[in-house]
């Protein structure tokens, strides 16, 4: 296909991918308070009759808006996340709709394993996320002086939600990502074997920033899955490359290093007579086939 194609099929497969989810966003408008109690029910609510003296030392938090416009941007936000995650299986199928001509059959199976793992591993993430978030939100308002209360804005707690989901769930891929990049071949499992210790020291470097909450427990609890699904990731590579070596004896070669080559000289045999073409300069005066015959191999004094 010429680029103007490419680029026209491009347009359709976005276009068809923004209609999913503002088709999917529109439904979930009708749902928008369930989504947003569900969001919410992280946090230990104080109840409305409650007092102030109630509300102080961090005992509960009172959920508020700080502007006019607060209320409809956080439901245009909780609507549109949740109509981007409907619709996930639409404007994944429009990508991988544009990538696959250009694949190999080969490459083509990887994908399939890699979207029929992704998926579930993101959800694994998001899942675990939403789990400790309770206990990071409970750790961070007990540090609440007794003098003070608790005043958290709806969209702060969105966005925290929403950071912690994604920080867990693309965390969680990171391991898939190493047997992908194993499968292709650019990197073995001894190498990644060998890396456990810096990956280990990163990963709890990494769960550390990447967590919004202060409390050892959010580290741990991103830290911790990753670490295990690595060492399986490795495990997995490992046999990968024994499976290859066993198929190709020289899968364990590197390509930057030079083969042993036989310079020893060997001789050169008999030759093998080689008839002369009569369209040759030096018969054009009448080379008979008698005069012919006395040439070695065929060849003459001026060839």
């Amino acid at each position: 296909m010429p680029l103007s194609d490419h680029l026209r099929e491009l347009r359709n497969r976005l276009a068809k991918a923004m209609l999913a989810i503002v088709a999917a966003s529109l439904v979930a408008v009708f749902f928008s308070q369930q989504l947003m109690d569900f969001l919410a029910s992280p946090v230990d609510r104080c109840p409305p009759d409650s007092s102030l003296a109630d509300n102080t030392g961090g005992r509960c938090v009172v959920l508020a808006y700080q502007s006019m416009l607060s209320p409809f941007t956080s439901t245009v936000k909780v609507v549109m996340l949740a109509g981007l995650i409907a619709s996930s299986p639409v404007w994944l199928y429009q990508l991988w709709a544009f990538i696959a001509p250009g694949l190999h059959k080969s490459e083509k199976k990887y994908t399939y394993w890699f979207a029929a793992i992704a998926v579930p591993l993101f959800a694994a993430g998001a899942y675990t996320a939403y789990l400790i978030m309770p206990v990071s939100i409970r750790v961070l308002i007990s540090i609440t002086p007794e003098v003070a209360s608790n005043f958290l804005s709806l969209d702060d707690l969105l966005d925290f939600t929403t950071r912690m989901v994604l920080v867990f769930g693309l965390a969680f891929e990171l391991p898939l990502l190493l047997i992908m990049l194993n499968l292709t071949g650019v990197v073995t499992g001894k190498r990644m074997a060998g890396w456990w210790r810096a990956m280990v020291m990163g990963t709890f470097v990494f769960g550390a920033v990447a967590t919004p909450s202060t409390d050892p427990l959010g580290m741990i609890a991103l830290a911790g899955p990753i670490i295990v699904l690595y060492f399986i990731a490795v495990g997995f590579s490992l046999l990968n490359d024994r499976r290859r070596a066993r198929r190709n004896p020289d899968a364990e070669l590197s390509d930057d290093e030079a083969s042993v080559l036989d310079h020893t000289p060997e001789p050169v045999g008999a030759l093998d007579p080689v008839p002369t073409a009569r369209a040759l300069p030096e018969q054009a005066g009448g080379d008979t086939d008698g005069a012919r015959a006395h040439r070695t191999g065929g060849y003459d004094d001026i060839t």
